[in-house]
C-alpha cells in the first residue's frame, strides 16, 4: 500500500519536473528556438490550433526562425498570432515562409528572465514539497488505521524524502543550465 503512495508521489514529481522543462523551453533567450513558438495558437479553419501542428518550425541559424505553413493561406494568421504573442519579435512574411530574427537580449532583460526562471523553478519545487507533504499525510493515516507498521511508515517517508531531494536537485540543475543560456551573449 505504501508502495502505491510512493509511486504516485514519484509520478506527480515527474510531472512537475516536465512542466518546469516545458516552461523553460518556451522562455525566450538570446538564441532562436522552435520551443519559443509552442504556445502560440493559430486560427486554422475556425479551430484554435497550436502553431507546430499547422506549420514546420525550423532554426537554420542561431538567431533566425523560419516558419513554413502547410497551407499558404495561413501565413497572415500565423503572422498575426506571433505579433500578438509575448515574444516581442517582428515576423516578416515573403509569401511562402515567415522569417523571424531573434534580437539579442539587453543585460536588463537577461536579468529579468533569470529572475522569472528562478521564480518558475521555485514554484515547481514548492509543488514537489506539497506532493511530499500529501504522501506523508497519507502514510500517517495508514499507520493510524493500523494498515502499515511504524517501521514501514518510516521507510516510506524516507523514500519519499529521497524522491523530493532527487527532483529538487534536478530542478536546480535545470535552472542553472537555463541561467547560463540566458546570460550567454
Amino acid at each position: 500500500m505504501q508502495d502505491m503512495i510512493i509511486q504516485d508521489a514519484e509520478e506527480r514529481m515527474k510531472k512537475s519536473y516536465a512542466t518546469l522543462e516545458d516552461e523553460f523551453n518556451s522562455m525566450r533567450t538570446g538564441r532562436a528556438s522552435a520551443g519559443l513558438f509552442e504556445r502560440i495558437k493559430v486560427n486554422y479553419y475556425g479551430q484554435s490550433t497550436p502553431l507546430n501542428q499547422a506549420a514546420t518550425i525550423s532554426v537554420p541559424e542561431a538567431r533566425l526562425v523560419v516558419i513554413q505553413p502547410w497551407d499558404k493561406s495561413l501565413l497572415n494568421e500565423i503572422e498575426k498570432a506571433i505579433q500578438k504573442s509575448e515574444l516581442s519579435v517582428n515576423p516578416s512574411n515573403d509569401g511562402k515562409v515567415i522569417r523571424i530574427q531573434i534580437p539579442p537580449l539587453t543585460e536588463e532583460r537577461r536579468k529579468e528572465l533569470v529572475k522569472m526562471a528562478k521564480n518558475t523553478a521555485e514554484q515547481s519545487k514548492v509543488a514537489v514539497r506539497n506532493i511530499r507533504r500529501d504522501a506523508n499525510d497519507e502514510l500517517k493515516k495508514l499507520m493510524k488505521n493500523g494498515d502499515i507498521s511504524e517501521d514501514d511508515e518510516k521507510r516510506a517517508t524516507d523514500e519519499i524524502q529521497k524522491l523530493t531531494d532527487k527532483y529538487s536537485e534536478r530542478m536546480n540543475s535545470l535552472l542553472e543550465e537555463k541561467e547560463k543560456e540566458i546570460m550567454e551573449v
